[in-house]
């Protein structure tokens, strides 16, 4: 490819295309979570199994992410998109016709190996085409398609599972993903700076896999194995732990690193790392919460719950809504401006390991913060609980007066005086234990809060970025900068 100017009709026909292919991974990381229990009638499977076909989705992206701008220099920006579109494609149409459990885990570990490095690609691929005063229109075209994608999803997920077949949510992306790959067979080119590496760092590549699959299996299956009670849990914990040392210093001294860890000296980049690992935790966590306390407390089923905060028992739909809502909203106005700032200060040809890094971190966020909500839940509510019953006692005026009204209720419903004190009494634990739910739900809101207001601490570290008008060159002076750079920052 030339260095020749690239004409706006090409550029937003790349954009298109990879967010075509964007966009299907997206829909597909959030549609399938919707469509698990008639997986799980299909194949007579327990919850924990089925739980492998999110889990090994997500810890496939999780090994391959750090190493797609590795990738993308070994086989060139267009053969390395178009191998990713192909395997998720692909996959995606086996993991419908999957005759089994295992089989259907084994589509989606190459379901997530082709789909975790399409984000950092994408992000990487329109930085460079358009100029810095341009890509904040592109980015929020672009955007606009990867925040729709996981609100529609648990929508068309459960249309298509209730109405059809679960199988279905995989079949559709067999249409998107061809037309795409034939756009991007079209419009996408290899970047001119892109060098293909000398060699490759097997040991690097060892440490990488197994640190990151490691991580995101203890994230994922902590809570469910009860943390660290458990040895399984124990021994991949330390494997993490060792394995991804040993990747932060081999990628260091080596010379041709897989994810070159330089890039987070650049103060924008770094900080904007610790605000997206920061966004990440909060609204994935806050996504989950509100999931489970629509359903689980309030009794909602899951395509309400999914359309949705002060916590009680007595909020009526849109005290959920409206704050999902204005949270919603208000990400749109976060993500590009965040993800131009991490970015504007980074040299066009390391943008397809900046790109790579960057998405490590949010994802790391994200399943932290679904594993400490989890967590936290769980414990919080065993306290409140401990507190509450602590005051329900015979000589609690409010508890004697409580088990009087549940008793002439059910008495008044036909039951015997002893059988409705009975009764009486199931009710004040049951109510005992909702509440003490909710006030965990109250917890986990505030604390999400603290780590929200965190993120406005750290926008002050940040260099403000500005483009620079064309400037044409004077006799004697050098060519005006390429388009593709950063500007200089204040």
């Amino acid at each position: 490819m030339s260095d020749a100017p690239i004409g706006t009709g090409r550029k937003w026909a790349i954009t298109f295309s990879v967010m075509m292919v964007t966009v299907m991974q997206v829909l597909d990381t959030s549609i399938t979570n919707v469509a698990l229990p008639h997986m799980q009638g299909s194949f007579s499977a327990s919850i924990d199994e089925m739980s492998w076909v999110i889990t090994s989705y997500l810890a496939a992206n999780a090994v391959i992410i750090p190493a797609s701008g590795w990738l993308t220099a070994v086989f060139g920006r267009r053969r390395f998109y178009l191998i990713c579109t192909v395997t998720f494609t692909a996959s995606s149409f086996l993991s419908g016709m999957a005759p089994n459990l295992e089989f259907l885990v084994l589509m989606r570990i190459l379901q997530g190996l082709g789909g975790g490095p399409v984000i950092p690609m994408a992000q990487a691929i329109m930085w460079e085409i358009f100029p810095l005063k341009e890509r904040g229109t592109a980015m929020a075209v672009w955007g606009f398609g990867i925040m729709l994608a996981p609100i529609l999803g648990p929508t068309v997920g459960g249309y298509i599972a209730d109405n059809w077949s679960w199988r279905w949510i995989f079949y559709i992306n067999l249409p998107i993903g061809i037309m795409a790959f034939f756009m991007v067979s079209a419009f996408l080119f290899d970047a001119s700076f892109h060098r293909k590496p000398r060699r490759v760092d097997i040991l690097g590549i060892a440490l990488m896999m197994l640190g990151f699959g490691c991580l995101q299996l203890v994230l994922d299956l902590g809570e469910r194995q009860d943390w660290f009670d458990s040895g399984f849990i124990v021994t991949l914990g330390v494997l993490a732990v060792c394995t991804l040392a040993g990747f932060v210093i081999r990628e260091i001294v080596t010379e041709e690193p897989i994810l070159d860890l330089d890039v987070f000296r650049d103060r924008n980049f770094g900080v904007a790392s610790i605000a997206i690992f920061l966004i990440g935790l909060g609204m994935n966590s806050s996504l989950l919460l509100v999931a489970l306390y629509t359903q689980k407390i309030l009794g909602y089923d899951a395509l309400t719950s999914g359309l949705m905060t002060h916590i009680t028992l007595s909020m009526d739909f849109w005290s959920l809504a409206w704050p999902r809502f204005i949270q919603g909203f208000a990400m749109g106005f976060i993500f590009v401006p965040l993800q131009a700032l991490a970015l504007a200060t980074i040299r066009t040809e390391r943008l397809a390991n900046a790109t790579a890094a960057y998405n490590v971190v949010r994802n790391i966020g994200g399943s932290t913060g679904v594993a400490l909500a989890t967590t936290l839940l769980v414990r919080r509510s065993q306290q409140h609980q401990a507190i509450l019953t602590s005051h329900i006692h015979a000589w609690n005026p409010a508890v004697a007066e409580r088990l009087q009204d549940w008793t002439e209720h059910f008495v008044a419903q036909g039951a015997d005086t002893f059988t409705a004190g009975r009764r009486a009494l199931a009710m004040i634990y049951r109510e005992t234990v909702v509440q003490s739910q909710v006030l965990s739900y109250a917890d986990e809101f505030w604390l999400l809060l603290l780590s929200s207001v965190g993120i406005l601490v750290l926008i002050p570290f940040m260099r403000r970025v500005r483009a620079e008008p064309a400037k044409r060159a004077e006799p004697g002076e050098p060519a005006a900068r390429d388009p593709g750079l950063p500007a200089p920052a204040e």
